[in-house]
């Protein structure tokens, strides 16, 4: 994820290890506090993912467009994610702790995540076919009281650590990583440390001192098959003869 809008952020991200296709950028901008902090408000729907696809569409295709989404504009921490063929490797994930509204938020981290995530080549046209986009709306953030506050499968994590030269660093996993991965509470704790560039061993002192943030996610997904199958039906309904 390497532009000038991730100057402001901590460290870049590692994905060094052998999970490295599981591991969800850090994010771009460092917030001052978690917005829409409470309560699980529905707002992620499919056409937020039909609007990704568009706008990777048309980048890819260097046409104009998309049109103005019709879902809610309301501000919220997100992520996109990009997935390719039928094991839906992770082909690129990037988003932002703090709240953007929604129309430009997603605009932004549909390019973005398919372009600038530093572990993977940009997406080229040649591969839309095979890919699906994830959609994941965050909210319900949450101080833990210590490591294990959370409950895998429910809630994503941010830790914020000291590594063993005494920077501080963060990192985070959206709610679906551990499951995906088979992880019990502890393996994703000392996984995301790795992730966040700790390189010493890892003791229970270090699991510990984590300040750890616990928060839900609204997940869509839509593959390309869908999108282009939509994109049909509006072609069709939209002809007029005169």
């Amino acid at each position: 994820m390497s532009n000038s809008h991730y100057n402001n952020y901590q460290q870049q991200p590692h994905s060094s290890n052998g999970d490295a296709e599981y591991q969800h950028q850090q994010m771009v901008h460092q917030p001052q506090r978690f917005s829409n902090g409470h309560g699980m408000k529905s707002v992620a729907v499919p056409d937020m993912c039909l609007f990704c696809f568009e706008v990777l569409d048309c980048e890819l295709n260097n046409v104009d467009g998309p049109s103005v989404p019709v879902f809610s504009n309301d501000a919220y921490p997100l992520f996109v994610t990009w997935k390719i063929g039928r094991d839906k490797r992770l082909r690129g994930c990037i988003g932002t702790f703090s709240a953007m509204e929604l129309h430009h938020g997603l605009r932004e981290y549909a390019l973005t995540s398919a372009f600038k995530d530093s572990r993977f080549a940009p997406i080229s046209r040649d591969e839309l076919p095979r890919l699906t986009v994830s959609v994941s709306i965050l909210q319900n953030f949450e101080e833990a009281q210590g490591h294990l506050d959370w409950q895998l499968g429910v809630h994503g994590i941010r830790i914020e650590f000291l590594t063993e030269r005494g920077c501080k660093r963060t990192a985070t996993y959206l709610p679906q990583v551990a499951t995906e991965q088979g992880w019990d509470q502890l393996q994703t704790i000392d996984s995301l440390l790795r992730k966040g560039g700790y390189r010493a061993a890892i003791t229970q002192e270090l699991r510990k001192s984590i300040k750890l943030t616990r928060y839900r996610s609204q997940e869509i997904q839509m593959h390309y098959k869908e999108y282009r199958e939509h994109q049909e039906r509006r072609a069709q309904f939209g002809k007029v003869q005169c």
